[in-house]
């Protein structure tokens, strides 16, 4: 049985009511440190993607993290750092706790025990992955030749935002103090972008915007925020708890409408949302502007 908008509101205000009346028989994993539910929400918002290293381990658990995504409901949200059972319990409670309906799809580039829990012999997937309002083709995951200190790889999907089919990407450069390794990075994932006219490109990048390895991005596709550019003059807002801008929503053939950067209690990076026109021509296509 499809719920209407309506009806999964008033689902949602029923579920948060019985939660807080209830208290202790909540469903395991129920946030009791204090973070309270969000408004339920009626849908996603069709033409939104998201960006979050959702930090491995931080604070935090995955009702904090579906509360933090569902408060603003983006149609597509590229997860860095990310357990496959993490991930697997953010969707389940932002359907069950408010009405949204995500596809999941997987960047794993790492088995681990100490990262991701699970049996010794079993241990979770770790790396990237991709929630989605539509449906998701020609997943495509890819690790990086080079790592750097610990494995690193992106994941790219097809998916439907605002109403167009688009090539999505997300992925996760090597730390800090590795610039060498992230210019190899990202050659081989721009050698990919480059294929598509259409495309979004998603990530904690752990560079600043006008530090030299990511010139081959730049020359590819815009930053979301149309102040942010690769000059040291661009206007670049921090999404990191020490003021550095190191996640992007890079564009190429899509044009952005809003952006906006959210600082959490629950990461070490901020969320970022930006909303699209994917109809639109792009700043690489009008031509030069602002950078």
């Amino acid at each position: 049985m499809v719920l209407g908008g309506g009806t999964r509101l008033l689902a949602g205000a029923s579920i948060v009511t019985c939660m807080v009346l209830v208290g202790p028989s909540a469903p395991s994993g129920a946030s009791s440190a204090g973070t309270p539910l969000v408004e339920a929400v009626a849908d996603v918002v069709p033409n939104r993607v998201m960006t979050w290293n959702i930090c491995n381990p931080c604070e935090g658990d995955d009702v904090d993290r579906a509360a933090e995504i569902a408060a603003y409901a983006p149609q597509v949200i590229g997860l860095q750092e990310a357990c496959v059972r993490d991930v697997e319990r953010i969707r389940d409670r932002l359907e069950n706790l408010y009405g949204l309906v995500y596809r999941a799809e997987y960047g794993t580039v790492l088995r681990s025990w100490n990262r991701c829990g699970g049996l010794p012999w079993s241990p979770g997937g770790f790396g990237q992955a991709i929630l989605s309002a539509a449906p998701m083709t020609d997943l495509v995951s890819v690790e990086y030749p080079e790592g750097g200190s610990e494995d690193r790889g992106y994941m790219a999907v097809t998916t439907t935002v605002g109403g167009r089919s688009v090539r999505v990407f997300n992925t996760h450069l090597a730390q800090r103090r590795q610039e060498a390794v992230r210019a190899d990075q990202v050659g081989v994932l721009a050698a990919d972008v480059a294929r598509h006219d259409r495309a979004i490109v998603l990530g904690d990048f752990n560079a600043v915007p006008n530090a030299p390895e990511l010139s081959g991005i730049w020359a590819l596709a815009a930053d979301a925020d149309p102040q942010c550019g690769p000059s040291l003059t661009g206007d670049c807002k921090p999404t990191t708890d020490w003021h550095s801008k190191f996640d992007y929503v890079f564009l190429r053939g899509v044009v952005p409408l809003e952006h906006r950067v959210h600082p959490t209690p629950h990461s070490d990076h901020h969320l970022l949302h930006t909303d699209l026109d994917t109809a639109g021509r792009s700043t690489l296509e009008a031509g030069p502007g602002p950078r």
